[in-house]
């Protein structure tokens, strides 16, 4: 299907389906032999496809845009190159080298298929061998033309040049020098006009105008190297004669350092670096005394003595880790998370109680907004430290933590040498800011690095790649941030240790707004309280129809935007006295945005209510599922991600081998369509912790009789029937709270984590801890389909609220 005999890619007529390899990023010209890397799914197939066939032709043409990753036909430039396959090198399992053998131009005259390859119709391009005077001597302009070129780049063998001697012919002269021409200087849609100007004269005109460019760069460059060889030769005498100069003045006894060398050297005194760097600063200082000011070398030396001057090597704050006063500081400074702040105050009594102790790094994990970054800045106000914040949201690069060798233009050295500079002493409190966001490239990996930075037993003498020189981080109190676990490397979270940061609750953020953002608006906007005073129900509004989220930081923008339109009225020269209410938010910022998240009143059969978790928090996910006649074919739509799809397979084929003990047919699914459905298209759906509630969505369907609407369910299955742990259980946990729901199935592994939920979840929720997917049914059916009382499992425990 893929291979051609020689006979059916001879030069005459139309070629019947000639196998197309789409070519990004390069044009293959006629006579040309180069390899081709293949890796994209229909190239591989048809490289697959030609394997052990002695004599394979195929037809390659370049895409228009190399971005496009499975080109279409449309994708495709009309004009390519019929090749022979001389060679295929397997590199993996879904990788080929392809070295091909130009021919000639081909013209794609009709697609034919996509699948499993591409293939098309396609006639050779005749191009009659015409020869005249003015060919001739454009070719002869080309070939002196290129040759320069070629003398004028280095590194290149000395037989390069002959080769165009041996190409007589101006239209091969012309696919040569075009094939081997730079990318960086020719672009493929120039390469392409080439491969499509089937008029010779019009080819090497278009060479020439691609080659005249290259040589006036190339005579320039060579004429600015002259220039610096000669520049070179006259700093080399100057410091000669500086030199002689600096021997001069020793022997008569004068100063040689000039003052601002001076103030450097104090400086670097002052600082009292240890005798590793002292030794490091004084050899730098030697060599600046001798080299001119002006040179590059110059600036690079001093500047690195100045990072030695500014390091903190020696300077500390003393430390306060008085238990009172951290109660008091993240009392006043965030409500709530009572849980999260006894950790921290145990944290600051071990400190005071041991103050050389090599302190665990903490790591705060939570939705965005709920004060993570603020705990790290209430604990520096607390014990007196410095406080900085590394943002390590995108961080790509490992020399953004280890710092850029000195031998690059404008190196520095990382983030964490420079939050220390910034600080101003070897004991501060850094925070690592959204420190799962980081990725890895060619670069390196940022997170490996923070490896060391972290390592209590290593850190003491951290080299970063621009110092070279050991700085003691040990008494740096490291402070990571997050918005989930995922996406941190284990070794990195091996280190540290979690402190889940859970979102707020209605009344939470109605308090916070209360106690800190509305005073805190009204004094950035220039306001008082008589002025703008937010009622309750004003912050409830806002909190219910205006903002969706675990923390409050909309609220507080929120907030701001009233705050706005009240100062508006005043520079319009008002007096104000407003009462902040529901209706006065309405009028100010406009049609509600968002509607509470509520639980449904009443569930039909089929629709179950799971919970689910993103980066943003907890929230409720309806399972709704439908059946129809056909088939036996299983429909799952909403944006599902590949995890969740797999919990669905699995719910349904629990329901399906366990048909009988739910008193269904066997064959239930043999004469319908299922389809699985989880509303909000535009939001992407992943995760194992709804397969509880697919589960039960099927049974109630199959079973036509509805679930409890004031039960929500959460917990990963297997084929065995185990109902087994999630993850974010406190996140899910709010979200039922937050709407309305009073009764949570909760995987019986999760148990563990009790002492880690919020009191007032614990005493608003009934947790019924579930290990089976047997223990699901009789605690959320609303009606048993007996008619009897669902009597509970054996397996199913409850945690219910105190009475």
């Amino acid at each position: 299907m893929g291979g051609q005999s020689p006979d059916s890619v001879r030069l005459e007529g139309h070629l019947a389906a000639l196998p197309i390899l789409p070519l990004r990023n390069s044009v293959l010209f006629p006579t040309s032999v180069v390899p081709i890397n293949v890796g994209r799914p229909r190239s591989v197939r048809l490289v697959q496809d030609l394997l052990g066939q002695p004599r394979a032709f195929v037809g390659v043409v370049s895409q228009r845009a190399p971005e496009t990753n499975e080109p279409t036909f449309d994708d495709l430039y009309e004009v390519g190159t019929v090749a022979r396959v001389v060679k295929v090198i397997r590199l993996g399992p879904t990788n080929y080298s392809v070295v091909l053998n130009g021919l000639g131009r081909i013209q794609v005259e009709r697609p034919i298929s996509l699948e499993p390859y591409m293939r098309a119709q396609v006639s050779r391009v005749r191009i009659p061998r015409t020869r005249d005077v003015e060919i001739d001597a454009l070719g002869a302009t080309l070939r002196e033309s290129t040759r320069e070129v070629l003398a004028l780049m280095p590194n290149l063998p000395t037989e390069t040049a002959g080769i165009l001697d041996h190409v007589r012919d101006p239209a091969a002269l012309a696919d040569l020098i075009a094939a081997n021409f730079p990318p960086s200087e020719a672009s493929v849609v120039e390469k392409q006009q080439v491969l499509e100007a089937f008029d010779v004269k019009q080819r090497v005109k278009l060479l020439l105008g691609m080659v005249a460019p290259q040589l006036e760069v190339l005579r320039v460059k060579q004429e600015i190297s002259s220039m610096v060889e000669e520049e070179m030769s006259r700093s080399q005498r100057e410091e000669m004669l500086r030199q002689q100069l600096s021997s001069i003045r020793q022997a008569l006894g004068e100063q040689d350092d000039d003052d601002e060398l001076d103030q450097l050297r104090g400086r670097v005194l002052k600082a009292k670096p240890h005798d590793e760097a002292l030794e490091a600063a004084r050899k730098n200082l030697r060599r600046l005394s001798t080299m001119a000011p002006m040179s590059a070398e110059y600036n690079v030396a001093y500047t690195y003595v100045e990072w030695i001057a500014d390091l903190p090597w020696s300077k500390t704050t003393e430390d306060n880790f008085d238990v009172k006063t951290v109660r008091r500081c993240l009392d006043e400074d965030h409500h709530g998370l009572e849980k999260i702040k006894k950790r921290i105050v145990e944290f600051a009594a071990v400190r005071q109680l041991r103050a050389d102790m090599k302190g665990s790094i903490l790591l705060f994990v939570g939705p965005p907004g709920v004060g993570k970054t603020s705990l790290g800045r209430s604990i520096a106000r607390a014990t007196g430290r410095a406080y900085e914040r590394i943002a390590l949201g995108g961080v790509q690069d490992e020399a953004e933590i280890r710092g850029h060798r000195r031998t690059y233009v404008g190196a520095l050295p990382g983030r964490v040498i420079q939050a220390l500079k910034r600080a101003g002493t070897k004991n501060p409190v850094l925070v690592l800011d959204e420190v799962e966001k980081m990725g890895a490239d060619l670069r390196g990996d940022p997170a490996s690095a923070l490896l060391e930075v972290l390592d209590s037993e290593q850190n003491n003498a951290f080299r970063d790649h621009y110092m070279e020189l050991p700085f003691d981080l040990s008494k740096v109190l490291f402070i990571a941030t997050g918005n989930t676990l995922r996406g941190i490397p284990p070794a990195l979270l091996d280190r540290m240790e979690t402190i889940v940061v859970p979102g707020y609750i209605r009344s939470d953020k109605i308090a916070i707004a209360r106690d800190f953002l509305v005073p805190k608006q009204l004094s950035g906007h220039g306001l008082t309280p008589e002025q703008l005073d937010f009622t309750d129900e004003g912050i409830a509004a806002l909190v219910d129809f205006y903002t969706r989220e675990a923390g409050v930081r909309t609220l507080e923008r929120q907030i701001g935007a009233v705050c706005r339109a009240a100062a508006m009225k005043i520079a319009d020269g008002k007096e104000i006295a407003d009462l902040v209410t529901h209706d006065y938010v309405e009028t100010v910022l406009g049609t509600h945005k968002y509607h509470p998240e509520n639980a449904e009143q009443q569930l039909r059969p089929g629709v179950a209510t799971g919970l689910a978790s993103s980066a943003d928090g907890g929230r409720l996910m309806f399972i709704e599922a439908s059946k129809m006649p056909g088939t036996g074919k299983v429909v799952l739509t909403g944006n599902m991600r590949n995890v969740m799809q797999e919990s669905a397979a699995a719910a349904v084929s629990y329901v399906r081998s366990h048909a009988a003990k739910l008193h269904l047919d066997p064959e239930w699914i043999k004469d319908i369509d299922l389809h699985l459905h989880a509303p909000q298209h535009g939001v992407p759906k992943d995760g194992p912790g709804t397969g509880v509630a697919m589960y039960a969505a099927v049974a109630s369907l199959m079973l036509d009789f509805p679930l409890r609407a004031d039960v929500a369910m959460m917990g990963e299955i297997s084929l065995r029937g185990r109902v087994l742990r999630v993850e974010d259980l406190i996140q899910k946990l709010l979200a039922a709270h937050r709407a309305g729901i009073r009764e949570v199935l909760v995987p019986k592994q999760n148990r563990v984590e009790l002492s880690e939920i919020p009191d007032h979840l614990i005493e608003d929720l009934n947790l019924r801890f579930i290990a089976t997917i047997e223990d699901v049914l009789p605690l959320v059916l609303a009606t048993p389909p007996n008619g009897e009382t669902a009597p509970a499992s054996d397996g199913a425990t409850t945690l219910a609220p105190p009475q």
